[in-house]
């Protein structure tokens, strides 16, 4: 299990983006299943985490530093017009 992890963890750049897009088709998947049910609310929430971890994975991997990204992005939008 281990071995596992840590071949997960170390994956390349590519191979993490491929794991962030089965991530997020699978909260896709989710989403338009989605009902009053808290199954499903918690397996959305599980996959909402997935998405999460890989994009935060690979801004490390990428050297991004994700709060600063974040807070230009804010900018940019709050001051767009829609």
């Amino acid at each position: 299990m281990l071995y596992s992890l840590q071949r997960f963890a170390d994956a390349t750049i590519e191979r993490r983006t491929m794991y962030l897009m089965t991530e997020l088709g699978e909260l896709t998947e989710a989403v338009l299943k989605q009902n009053d049910d808290d199954n499903i609310k918690r397996e959305i929430g599980l996959e909402m985490f997935d998405v999460i971890w890989n994009v935060c994975d690979l801004a490390n991997k990428l050297e991004i530093d994700l709060e600063k990204a974040f807070q230009e992005k804010m900018e940019i939008n709050r001051d767009r017009k829609w």
